[in-house]
């Protein structure tokens, strides 16, 4: 009896001390549907959650406060909501990644641009996107291998025409910026023939549907010790197969970079790949690299 009575009274003080919480942080948060235990607002969201949020944002308005499990979110759901937090803002929410287990362990622990916290090497990355990496003169040095892969991609989707074959248009479409992006990042082909096409398709699409696919571990708190679907496996495989990817192409790029300091030779143009290993290799640069944040960047990119 004295054990029930007891266990009464450590609720209800939980539950009234949870009332008054929410009750005077309620003017700071923005407008809010009513949340369950545990869950939060994941009931309001389905298979389509832009189209719930679209709904939720009818009624509840432009910014809005969810429960996503255990995670607080707030949503921005105009142009000008998401100005007020990606620019107008910017160094208030920065810090704040998506820290999902895809996202951690396909970032080496958060370690490329996107998602790293916000910080000096947040920074540092991002003056050099916008000087070097993704800047005007990256894109316009590149303009030949869109023009090319532009070319290829018209050229197969003839040809299967005209041989009256089924063409899909979304693995075709994939391979073109698969192929795109990787000239731009390491100066070759995600693609040599058939079957590397549909590996690397089939690793983009893996990696695709880890990050973007809803693990329950990650939004119940008292979850994040198990891996109910299996998440955990999966990743390390996906990870594993893109880690030997990028070994190769780094291992094979430093050969060439050693055999050009050799004998003088130049590539015709640097790439983000030689970008990046300038900045490892640099003694005095402002931050250090390392070859994860490298194949971290690579990755997501």
């Amino acid at each position: 009896m004295e054990f029930q009575v007891s266990l009464l009274c450590l609720i209800s003080t939980i539950v009234i001390t949870f009332i008054l919480w929410r009750k005077r942080n309620k003017t700071l948060l923005p407008p809010s549907p009513l949340a369950l235990p545990i869950i939060g607002h994941l009931h309001l969201l389905s298979s389509l959650p832009h189209r719930d949020l679209h709904k939720l944002s009818i009624r509840y308005g432009p910014i809005m406060h969810l429960f996503l499990g255990s995670l607080p979110c707030v949503v921005a759901s105009t142009a000008e909501a998401a100005k007020e937090f990606l620019k107008t803002h910017e160094s208030s929410f920065s810090n704040r990644p998506s820290q999902t287990v895809a996202v951690e362990a396909l970032t080496y622990g958060f370690q490329d641009f996107f998602f790293a916290p916000y910080g000096p090497y947040w920074k540092f990355m991002k003056k050099l996107c916008m000087s070097e990496l993704l800047g005007g003169h990256m894109l316009d040095q590149f303009l030949p291998v869109r023009q090319q892969e532009s070319k290829r991609f018209i050229k197969r989707v003839l040809e299967k025409g005209l041989a009256g074959e089924a063409v899909d248009f979304g693995g075709e479409l994939m391979t073109l910026s698969n192929n795109v992006v990787s000239r731009m990042a390491v100066s070759q082909t995600s693609t040599e023939n058939e079957e590397d096409i549909e590996e690397m398709r089939k690793l983009v699409a893996d990696a695709a549907e880890l990050v973007g696919k809803f693990n329950i571990s990650d939004s119940i708190w008292f979850l994040k010790r198990f891996d109910l679907q299996g998440f955990n496996v999966r990743l390390e495989k996906t990870r594993d197969r893109f880690d030997a990817v990028l070994d190769r192409i780094i291992k094979q790029r430093e050969e060439e970079r050693r055999n050009n300091s050799q004998t003088g030779g130049t590539r015709p143009f640097k790439d983000m790949l030689d970008v990046l290993l300038d900045i490892f290799e640099d003694e005095s640069s402002e931050m250090k690299l390392n070859k994860e944040k490298i194949k971290a960047f690579i990755l997501v990119s």
